[in-house]
């Protein structure tokens, strides 16, 4: 009898299928921007580390803030290549989208800027978070799953920012990448 519930819930989502659909540059950030949560991936000791984390979108950047002595901070040298993901799907309709970000990362030592951004993004967690590292949006990457209408088209949207947005300047994923 357990099972009976899975099951139902397995054949409606084969029997709704979903479209994916890619996103424009500027609308992955203006969607990044308007959500606080998202995961980091780094490499620590050559293996694979993922940490959700709270962020700010700032033009082309994605700031994070992190303790000293965590895996991160002491992976992340000037130029480290990280991934930043986002995204908002819905769990009953299973529709959404997903925004990844692939870029430089670096420690923001400037005074100023670090404690401004210390002061606009607040840590979830407790323990000192005094450490800022900004992720450079060097390739941008969405995805918006949306439901098929009759005719094909994508249906269903969910946006997740509440009508607010974000500039983006963020230059192609297509373009020649200048990651030094």
């Amino acid at each position: 009898m357990a099972d009976k519930p899975i099951a139902a819930h397995r054949q409606q989502v084969i029997d709704e299928r979903r479209q994916l659909e890619q996103l424009s540059v500027p609308e992955s950030m203006r969607l990044l921007a308007s959500v606080s949560l998202g995961r980091v991936a780094f490499t620590v000791r050559a293996l694979p580390a993922i940490r959700p984390v709270n962020h700010l979108v700032d033009g082309d950047y994605i700031i994070i803030r992190t303790g000293s002595g965590t895996p991160i901070t002491s992976e992340v040298r000037a130029g480290t290549i990280v991934a930043y993901e986002a995204d908002v799907i819905d769990p009953v309709e299973h529709v959404g989208w997903s925004v990844i970000v692939v870029g430089a990362a670096h420690q923001v030592t400037d005074p100023d800027k670090a404690a401004f951004y210390r002061q606009a993004l607040r840590p979830w967690v407790t323990g000192t978070k005094d450490q800022v590292i900004a992720i450079h949006a060097d390739m941008v990457t969405g995805f918006r799953l949306a439901g098929a209408g009759a005719d094909g088209a994508g249906a269903a949207r969910a946006d997740g920012d509440g009508g607010r947005g974000a500039g983006s300047g963020v230059p192609s994923a297509e373009r020649d990448l200048d990651l030094a």
